[in-house]
């Protein structure tokens, strides 16, 4: 013990220290100047010395929006929200500082939208088309479209039930489908069968054995009522048929007819002759004589010709000559 006494008092004394208040005063300015630099050049970064412009976005709830969230256009940010209050409608107001170098992708007719998706945060975007368009004024209000992806989870859940029940309908077994699939079986296996479509259309296979009976004997009867055509084509239009035989009657009859025009005209001679010479009656009396001689004689052919004709022409049975 008295060693360990020795040597510590033989330990020389700690030096002082010079000016410790001022170097402990210099190290805490530094420390506050940096602290300060640091803040500042944050608040540059993000924009609080920049010259902004008010956007006022009116949304019917804000709901996962927060202050100091971007607004973005084609996935750069333009704008920040400042602040988010209520109206006196009851809809939220979200405020966003839109700085000036960015306000020109901004114009009347640009369209905001607020979109939530399943997973993830909200986003806050601007969508301009026509560029054209003057620009967004300061302290424009504009509303938001709202595309809530949850808030379509009970409206597709109704629908799936809808359809899983539709589709449990459709495939019972006393369903309208269910029919249909026994009737196209049944239409398929008589398709099959000996008689094929034919006894699909008629119903039965003796129906379709009737069907084919009937179109037999109908092309028996077209080919029959074919050969009676020919056949009478040959005896009315053929060579020694009907048609030339009449033509020739008509030819014959057209030449008597000539002879008793030359006949009626030489009785209307001896009749103005006989009407002149009225005082020689016997001598007109002998000329009508061999004149009615050669009509009487005509008559006869024609009647001749007449009664040919009436049995040879077979179209018409009452034929009438009429004499001018």
């Amino acid at each position: 013990m008295t060693d360990k006494t020795n040597d510590a008092s033989s330990l020389p004394a700690a030096l002082p220290i010079r000016h410790v208040e001022f170097k402990a005063a210099l190290l805490l300015i530094l420390m506050v100047v940096l602290v300060s630099a640091t803040v500042v050049y944050l608040m540059y970064a993000r924009g609080v010395f920049e010259s902004t412009q008010k956007l006022v976005l009116v949304a019917d709830d804000a709901e996962g929006v927060m202050v100091g969230m971007d607004l973005t256009f084609s996935g750069f940010a333009i704008g920040r929200v400042s602040r988010i209050e209520l109206s006196n409608e009851g809809k939220a107001r979200m405020i966003v500082d839109v700085a000036r170098k960015d306000v020109r992708w901004l114009r009347i007719s640009s369209i905001f939208t607020m979109e939530r998706g399943l997973v993830g945060a909200t986003h806050l975007r601007a969508f301009s088309g026509i560029m054209s368009d003057p620009p967004l004024p300061d302290g424009a209000v504009r509303s938001v479209l709202a595309g809530d992806a949850t808030a379509e989870i009970p409206r597709l859940l109704v629908t799936a039930k809808e359809l899983i029940q539709n589709l449990n309908t459709l495939t019972a077994t006393d369903s309208a489908l269910d029919s249909s699939l026994r009737n196209i079986q049944s239409v398929t296996e008589k398709l099959n069968g000996k008689s094929g479509a034919l006894g699909v259309i008629t119903g039965t296979d003796e129906n379709a054995k009737k069907l084919l009976v009937t179109l037999d004997r109908t092309n028996q009867l077209l080919a029959t009522v074919d050969g009676l055509a020919a056949k009478a084509d040959s005896q009315v239009f053929g060579k020694n048929g009907v048609m030339p035989e009449a033509q020739a009657t008509v030819v014959e009859l057209n030449g008597l007819l000539t002879d008793v025009r030359a006949s009626m005209k030489k009785v209307d001679a001896v009749l103005l002759e006989a009407q002149a010479v009225g005082a020689n009656v016997k001598d007109a009396t002998v000329d009508l004589a061999p004149l009615r001689a050669d009509v009487e004689s005509n008559l006869r052919k024609v009647e001749q010709l007449v009664n040919e004709i009436n049995r040879k022409w077979p179209f018409k049975h009452d034929a009438e000559i009429k004499l001018p």
